[in-house]
């Protein structure tokens, strides 16, 4: 599958492209909006294909339900015409469709749903709860699959099974192998079982070029939604035929690929780099998720410096 093509023309758009996951950030334990809108507009600015609010960047599961309608009641707001996703993972699946209701009332396209769980949860129940939410409400619905945060990992079989289910438009995948020819037979393996009008996303933003390469015609990326244009850049690259372009671009920001992996993840390096920033207050991340240690901030500063992040 090629990756499509950047439009605005409708709500499609927002499942293929870049889409972009910014914070939610704190200031005192409660929802910081200015800082929220700030990193909105900024994405806005670098013309992302859409905003994802409330991924795992957006420390969804940290947050109530009027937390949550608020954060996409203020994305909606100030996007300024990029389509907006939301995140609706819940333990419970009534509470599910409770955040899908708030997300379409909202004005999100779309949602992103987590099969997050307490207590391990096996296949069916997994596409129980896609059933669930697919026959609740006609707002399309991307299948999220982060087993380093859920600790529930999808096999290809139960990607078909959710796949035929109305309303599913996109599989987020989980990072590619970094091997060319092993990321394309990756993504045909998972291709074969979807229907042509079901796409995949990759994750992963040390991978999202080699994902976008290998046939994804989506990047959901993390820490895009604090520092976009570099993620801009990768993808135009990739939609313009030019995968050279795109894997130097990405082999530049090797240092802030490393130093994600350091530091405990995307999460935390977006939160220090945006508080480096002044884009939102000092320990905005839900506590007892904290940024990083007085030492790595240092790091963060000198890759942000070398690399030129600031104006991304």
């Amino acid at each position: 599958m090629t990756l499509a093509a950047k439009s605005t023309a409708g709500p499609a758009t927002a499942w293929t492209g870049l889409s972009a996951f910014p914070l939610t950030p704190l200031r005192d334990d409660r929802l910081d909006e200015a800082a929220f809108i700030g990193l909105v507009q900024r994405l806005a600015r670098a013309e992302v294909d859409s905003i994802t609010v409330l991924g795992s960047t957006g420390s969804y599961m940290y947050l109530d339900r009027a937390e949550r309608r608020r954060v996409i009641e203020l994305a909606v707001q100030h996007a300024d015409r990029i389509p907006v996703l939301a995140g609706v993972g819940a333990l419970r699946t009534s509470r599910v469709l409770e955040h899908i209701d708030d997300a379409r009332i909202a004005g999100a396209v779309g949602v992103l749903l987590a099969p997050v769980g307490y207590q391990p949860l096996n296949d069916d129940e997994v596409f129980a709860l896609f059933k669930a939410a697919s026959e609740h409400s006609d707002v399309p619905v991307i299948v999220y699959d982060n087993p380093r945060t859920t600790h529930f990992s999808f096999s290809n079989r139960l990607y078909g099974r959710i796949a035929q289910l109305p309303g599913i438009v996109s599989i987020k995948i989980p990072g590619v192998p970094a091997d060319p020819v092993k990321a394309k037979e990756h993504v045909a393996a998972i291709r074969a079982v979807l229907p042509e009008h079901v796409g995949i996303g990759v994750s992963g933003d040390a991978l999202g070029a080699a994902g976008l390469i290998a046939g994804c015609n989506a990047w959901f990326t993390a820490v895009g939604g604090t520092i976009p244009g570099p993620m801009v850049g990768i993808t135009r690259a990739v939609q313009e035929g030019d995968p050279k372009k795109a894997l130097a671009i990405s082999a530049r920001l090797e240092p802030l690929w490393e130093l994600m992996a350091q530091c405990g993840g995307s999460l935390r390096i977006s939160a220090a780099i945006a508080e480096h920033f002044g884009w939102v207050a000092e320990n905005c991340l839900p506590l007892p998720v904290q940024a990083v240690s007085p030492k790595q901030r240092e790091l963060v500063a000198k890759v942000v410096a070398d690399l030129s992040l600031g104006a991304s």
